[in-house]
């Protein structure tokens, strides 16, 4: 070796490869939450199984191919996939300034399922129609939007050294924001999708450090408007049945009362470790309605018993557990708002899903984060990891 070699060799050391640069501590690779990013893989992946199951007997459903779900099902978590990881590489600095824009498409998307574009399914006219058996639901993608929206306005003031907490404007600002997404999705109508953006909006001004006022405020606005929605009869015929089972499960078993009392016999008879995949007698006989998407989670209660159930809900504990560690060691309160969102979201969804397979909550026709079926939730919950990723990436890292 020259002399030149050996002292630029000293000066700037050993040249590193290209896996030692990806594993170095300053790489993109290194400041991911790998924990969290498997939690959330396992869900996707192993819920293939359980949408399988649940389809692969449906003629009806699958046009004689019964692996049609269980393909789509593993399609939807890899465009997933791309999504988080095209957001991780945006940054959350960048993606702050495409928010404006990411809500007004996310406005278009909503009001274009409202016009004649929009497809009514079980009752709720919330999906577009895209062509070959693909379809979207912009309501999921309107809980990204008020995530984004309200993290940008409440934390504006504060991010620039102006607040120490969000401003009384700002917050109304930020109310105002979330308002017109709920409203239109409301008027699908889609109740559930509208309790889970409540809860969100909830969680975000917990997460915000907004005055204790406008949280109490917003928990009494809800009560009332929930009474007058009930009392004026503007919830759909459907809707009042659901809940009135929920109020009395034996009201009408055969009919309105249907899906809960299958959904807690196929759990029920599961027992501690299940029948077997593939061998769940309520799941082949197809007792259960929407088993691939609402009752996703009955499959795993009949076929893996109490141990399945039980990973399922101790899987989105730890996404949960992660998105608080990145809420909590967020560098800005933009990323603290983002991260309490998404768990206000994440959180609410999950314990509504699975309640209402239970029996101790109302039927409301949303999905498993990361488990059902569905390409619109996949999409959704893989960008809200990506977000907090992103919001990850950007702590420093300790020498």
């Amino acid at each position: 070796m020259s002399t030149y070699g050996s002292y630029r060799q000293l000066r700037l050391g050993p040249q590193r490869t290209g896996v030692s640069k990806a594993l170095a501590k300053n790489s993109p690779l290194w400041r991911l939450d790998w924990i969290l990013l498997l939690a959330a893989l396992t869900l996707s992946l192993g819920s293939s199984l359980l949408v399988w199951s649940a389809t692969r007997g449906r003629d009806s459903l699958t046009h004689g191919d019964p692996q049609y779900f269980l393909y789509r099902h593993l399609t939807n978590v890899v465009v997933g996939l791309v999504l988080c990881a095209v957001v991780i590489a945006i940054g959350s600095r960048r993606f702050r300034t495409l928010v404006p824009f990411v809500y007004i498409a996310v406005i278009a998307l909503v009001l274009a399922t409202l016009s004649p574009l929009g497809s009514t399914i079980n009752g709720a006219h919330s999906w577009i129609q895209l062509g070959g058996g693909f379809s979207i639901q912009p309501a999921e993608f309107a809980k990204l939007a008020i995530v984004l929206s309200m993290a940008v306005v409440l934390s504006d003031q504060v991010d620039a050294g102006e607040r120490e907490f969000p401003s009384h404007r700002a917050v109304f600002r930020g109310l105002v924001w979330a308002c017109l997404p709920m409203g239109l999705v409301l008027l699908m109508p889609d109740a559930g999708s509208t309790m889970v953006m409540s809860a969100i909006v909830l969680g975000i001004l917990l997460g915000s450090g907004a005055a204790n006022r406008w949280v109490l405020g917003l928990l009494v606005t809800g009560t009332a408007g929930s009474v007058a929605i009930w009392k004026l009869g503007l919830l759909s015929k459907y809707q009042v049945d659901r809940f009135a089972a929920f109020a009395n499960p034996q009201l009408d078993p055969s009919g309105v009362g249907y899906n809960t009392a299958q959904a807690r016999i196929a759990i029920g008879s599961g027992g501690l470790t299940g029948k077997g995949l593939f061998h769940g007698t309520q799941t082949i006989g197809q007792f259960v309605p929407e088993q691939q998407t609402d009752f996703v989670f009955t499959v795993a209660g009949e076929e893996l018993g109490f141990v399945g159930a039980l990973a399922i809900i101790l899987l989105v504990g730890v996404v949960l557990w992660r998105a608080c560690r990145i809420a909590r060691q967020a560098t800005d309160l933009y990323g603290t708002i983002v991260a309490a969102g998404i768990i206000a979201w994440i959180s609410f969804q999950a314990f509504e899903n699975i309640g209402m397979c239970l029996g101790i909550m109302p039927v409301a026709g949303i999905p498993l984060p990361f488990v059902s079926y569905g390409g619109s939730s996949m999409f959704s919950v893989w960008v809200a990891v990506g977000l907090l990723q992103a919001v990850r990436s950007q702590r420093p890292i300790a020498v």
